[in-house]
């Protein structure tokens, strides 16, 4: 009787620690295809990737950073955020460039025939001023 209480509590005790692994990206159940879970694995991360890497022009001077992207409604990036000019963050001037227009060479981005000037001379990018959703009403007790 002792062996089949041991050999039940092995297999409840084996059964409990398969689910017990670490977290690997790519390998939980998240609503996503097996495609797109291998699409993400093979993917870049944006923040260790693209914001803040610097983006030079054809004569390889630096001309600005990455400091956003613009994601559009129908779930592609559209859009850089380029900051040129000023002083650790003091005075830039941003622009929004379309993403095609950059270019990867080398693992360094490139705006082909851009200058500082041309970027400083761009109009300033201005976010769009989407309103915030109506903070939820505190429930009173017994509601």
């Amino acid at each position: 009787m002792k062996l089949l209480q041991r050999l039940t509590l092995a297999t409840v005790i084996g059964t409990i620690s398969l689910g017990a692994h670490a977290q690997v990206a790519g390998t939980q159940p998240l609503s996503v295809t097996v495609q797109q879970s291998q699409a993400l694995l093979e993917g870049w991360s944006t923040k260790k990737s693209i914001l803040g890497k610097s983006v030079y022009n054809d004569k390889n001077e630096k001309i600005g950073s990455i400091m956003d992207l613009v994601i559009s409604p129908d779930a592609t990036v559209s859009a850089a955020i380029i900051s040129t000019g000023g002083f650790l963050g003091v005075a830039t001037h941003d622009v929004a460039v379309p993403i095609a227009s950059l270019e990867l060479r080398n693992g360094n981005f490139y705006l082909p025939g851009a200058t500082k000037d041309a970027l400083k001379n761009t109009p300033q990018f201005e976010y769009n001023k989407v309103k915030a959703p109506p903070k939820p009403k505190k429930l009173k007790e017994g509601q």
